[in-house]
């Protein structure tokens, strides 16, 4: 059997070393035609919808606002930064950015509509925003908020004045 030599740019490598160095160009190219196995695709991040995921809670501002704020200091990832309850914000972190979540009183356009509160993010400076972390968590508070808001509406009862009711005749 005759010894073949393959030429590098370094010179002549022949026997155990020429061995191995095919061995692992061969594992190369064999790796790369596996079938499917590493062929997976990248996970591709969802789109931020135009409105940045903003949405609707058919609540009060202040309640909207207060349960937002119960919801982000419980929330992992959320850094609560800190707050301004006369303008409906909150300064968090989320992500690794820094952004404003926002509550704003809708305007009661029809009688009996009820109140509404838009929930949004804005960005530091106050500017609208469309990040993905902004998004995600406003997703996040629009699946939270009605369902926390549920747990402590209670209904409104008068107090007694101590007069007894007549009975209607």
């Amino acid at each position: 059997m005759t010894t073949r030599s393959i030429v590098l740019p370094r010179g002549p490598v022949t026997g155990r070393a020429a061995f191995m160095a095919m061995a692992a160009a061969l594992a190369v190219l064999v790796g790369g035609c596996r079938g499917g196995a590493d062929m997976r695709p990248e996970p591709v991040a969802a789109p931020v919808p135009a409105d940045g995921g903003a949405f609707t809670v058919a609540e009060s501002m202040l309640d909207t606002w207060n349960t937002i704020g119960k919801i982000l200091v419980g929330l992992d990832g959320v850094g609560y930064e800190g707050r301004a309850q006369m303008l409906g914000l909150y300064v968090v972190r989320y992500r690794g950015e820094r952004f404003l979540v926002r509550t704003r009183a809708l305007v009661i356009e029809t009688p009996g509509q009820g109140l509404r509160t838009r929930v949004d993010a804005l960005g530091p400076e106050g500017q609208a925003t469309r990040s993905a972390a902004a998004a995600d968590l406003l997703q996040v508070l629009a699946l939270r908020v009605p369902a926390e808001v549920a747990l402590y509406r209670q209904p409104v009862k008068l107090p007694s004045t101590g007069k007894p009711r007549r009975k209607p005749l």
